[in-house]
């Protein structure tokens, strides 16, 4: 699991060095600096600055979490303002969901940390698939935002809403995850539909879905939103519907992934001492479901990855319906 996270990680650096070099390249040895944009290096300084102290502040990111958030804003604020709202969107939402019911959370999660506290795996884990997607966007056609178009400009088109798919599935599962306890009645896990304890990996609510979809959907908005305000002419109706489809799917397809990801590679028990959910089987642990091969990181970054792909391939497919 571990080594899965150090992988990406790794890919991610490297895409990160691709990226440098090529600007370096074409700067200073080509002498064609046209995709450079001083404007856009103050802001994403300024702004990654800010929402990390923030963060910080807030007690919603831990030290190490803040500088890898420090790279992730930096890198989707400067590739597109689109890509960084939908970010700042998954970052302000999901961290006022994280302290929703903060201590009723506390008596059931062995992991509880108060306002969240994300530390760098959580950050790669839930930012890093739309931060490695951002960098090929880069790479194919520069910085800068766009229509979502899939006849006239396929791949930057299918990059972007991946990007935004990412981000919708990570905020949906995570509306959904922290949100389901204002569900009146015990999950059901995914798999067989029995009720299960709160905090079950891989348990779902009605309460849950719902919230899986307003919370990709809020993150389409975003996209919608700062595409309106940067970019003229585009049809604004079919945009709208493009994010929002966008949002909401990732929202719930990535919600429903993670539930049955983790009710079948993650292993839940139930503690009887203490009355909570522990990930790993021990001593006096009555097992629920699943088996000890992923932890939560790596569920969210395995689901992320799947769902930027999938989604961005399929709106591609119907595209012509929303025209």
């Amino acid at each position: 699991v571990v080594m899965f996270v150090y992988f990406f990680l790794v890919a991610l650096i490297l895409t990160s060095l691709i990226w440098i070099h090529k600007f370096i390249e074409d700067c200073f040895y080509g002498y064609d600096c046209e995709d450079f944009q001083i404007d856009r290096c103050i802001v994403a300084v300024i702004f990654s600055a800010l929402v990390t102290l923030w963060g910080l502040k807030k007690k919603s990111l831990a030290l190490s979490g803040a500088i890898g958030g420090i790279f992730v804003g930096l890198i989707l604020t400067y590739s597109s303002y689109c890509f960084v709202a939908c970010l700042f969107t998954f970052f302000f939402t999901s961290s006022k969901a994280t302290h929703f019911h903060s201590s009723r959370k506390k008596k059931l999660e062995v992991n509880f940390k108060e306002g969240g506290q994300r530390n760098w795996i959580q950050v790669v884990c839930n930012g890093g698939t739309a931060t490695e997607i951002a960098l090929i966007y880069m790479l194919n056609g520069g910085c800068g935002e766009i229509p979502l178009d899939f006849n006239k400009n396929y791949l930057r088109s299918w990059l972007a809403a991946a990007v935004l798919s990412a981000l919708a599935s990570a905020n949906g599962d995570t509306w959904a995850s922290e949100l389901s306890i204002l569900a009146q009645s015990k999950p059901r896990l995914i798999t067989t539909f029995q009720k299960v304890p709160i905090g079950t990996n891989g348990g779902v609510t009605s309460i849950g879905v719902l919230c899986s979809a307003f919370g990709g959907l809020l993150v389409g908005l975003s996209y919608f939103v700062t595409l309106f305000s940067t970019v003229p002419y585009f049809s604004v109706i079919e945009q709208a519907v493009l994010s929002a489809f966008i949002g909401i799917s990732s929202g719930l397809f990535g919600s429903f992934l993670d539930s049955l990801l983790g009710a079948t590679l993650q292993y839940s028990g139930l503690d009887p001492r203490s009355g909570k959910i522990v990930e790993k089987p021990g001593p006096g642990i009555k097992h629920i479901a699943g088996i000890p091969i992923l932890d939560n990181h790596s569920v969210n970054l395995l689901m992320t990855l799947i769902i930027s792909i999938a989604v961005p391939t399929v709106t591609a497919e119907l595209y012509s319906y929303f025209r």
